[in-house]
């Protein structure tokens, strides 16, 4: 885990920091291919961090909403929603694909 990727916030909360990426479709929904966040750190699972991104509301509840199909990986890892995220990982979000 690297050293600058656990900070406290401003209240002392302890906060998780993760890269975000987003790809194809979700990519131009959201406007944005990657995002740096300081989670807290109760945001622990692909499920929760999923969550924590439709609570922005607009796009991001509609990319995000529950009966949408949205694959996830950690580390390039494919991941369930129940996988656990830690400090300094990555984490890509991207739509099923389908292939011939």
């Amino acid at each position: 885990m690297c050293a600058s990727c656990r900070t406290l916030s401003y209240f002392g909360e302890m906060r998780v920091k993760v890269t975000v990426l987003f790809f194809a479709a979700l990519r131009e929904q959201l406007g944005r291919p990657r995002e740096e966040l300081d989670l807290p750190s109760n945001i622990n699972t692909i499920g929760g961090l999923r969550d924590h991104l439709r609570a922005r509301g607009g796009a991001w509840a509609s990319a995000f909403a529950p009966n949408r199909a949205v694959r996830a990986a950690v580390n390039q890892d494919m991941a369930q929603p129940a996988a656990a995220i830690k400090a300094g990982d990555e984490v890509a979000f991207f739509p099923p694909v389908t292939g011939g």
